[in-house]
């Protein structure tokens, strides 16, 4: 299971020390905020808000006062919560981006073909982000929408990020986050999970048994341009119970490889690349 505060302090910390003038810090210490706000836990006092963020009270409750007066978040007196306005924020993303766009039919076509979840996410800092969700049924303790944040070492989509970054990259990623067991089945150790994502990069996909949630499979394949840069992944989820993993391969995997096949010549015909 996902504990919403553990999710909300990936990448939180604003960097309050940055060297580049042009760096706002009061800017990052909102957005540190606004991300502290979880489907587990939409309802938070200025002490949870300093706890998650690492921000000083009084910079946490300027924050909200500051939000609430722009209309992004409200208060029963004690409790905060975000209002329906911070929507417009991810939508302005939405709209503006080709990707998730361009996705956003095909995971539906997926997904209306093999009648499981199909998703689409792309790497952000140490996490993977949904940015197009097609979900036939909820299959997992923690609900999955666009802009959710999983950790990427233990999930499909995540794997598949991850074998696409250069050596340097992957190793700094490997030495700065340390693998937490969501499951008895999770990779934790470097070397191994190493070893799995240059199988990942061998065979093209991610097939991940359990690791994130027990009862829970999912297989995910990369998201490529013509010139072969991996910009997002896709995957299918499905119950453990219901479908074996040479089943997911056999009657799931080909149906995301003619998808992604799909989406490199779209993203062509969108961006030229």
């Amino acid at each position: 299971m996902v504990e919403g505060r553990q999710q909300a302090r990936i990448g939180t910390a604003p960097a309050e020390d940055a060297p580049d003038p042009n760096f706002m810090t009061s800017l990052a210490r909102g957005l540190s905020v606004i991300r502290a706000f979880t489907e587990r836990e939409p309802n938070l006092t200025i002490a949870d808000i300093a706890k998650i963020t690492g921000l000083p009270r009084a910079a946490a409750r300027r924050c909200l006062l500051t939000l609430m007066q722009l209309g992004y978040a409200g208060s029963d007196g004690r409790t905060f919560h975000l209002k329906p306005k911070i929507l417009a924020l991810g939508y302005s993303f939405l709209s503006s981006a080709p990707l998730a766009t361009i996705l956003d039919p095909l995971i539906e076509q997926v997904s209306a073909a093999v009648q499981e979840s199909c998703s689409a996410a792309v790497l952000d800092e140490d996490d993977v982000v949904y940015i197009a969700r097609a979900a036939t049924k909820r299959i997992m303790s923690v609900g999955l929408n666009v802009g959710s944040r999983l950790p990427a070492y233990c999930t499909s989509m995540g794997r598949v990020l991850l074998a696409a970054l250069p050596e340097a990259e992957l190793d700094a990623y490997l030495s700065r986050v340390p693998p937490k067991p969501f499951t008895e089945r999770t990779i934790t150790a470097p070397d191994a999970l190493k070893r799995e994502l240059e199988r990942v990069r061998d065979r093209g996909f991610s097939l991940v048994d359990q690791e994130l949630e027990l009862g829970l499979r999912s297989v995910a394949v990369p998201i490529r341009t013509a010139a072969g840069t991996v910009v997002a992944a896709m995957n299918v989820s499905a119950q453990a119970a219901r479908v074996t993993c040479p089943e997911m391969e056999v009657q799931l995997l080909p149906h995301l490889q003619r998808a992604a096949e799909e989406a490199r010549v779209l993203l062509v015909r969108a961006r030229g690349i």
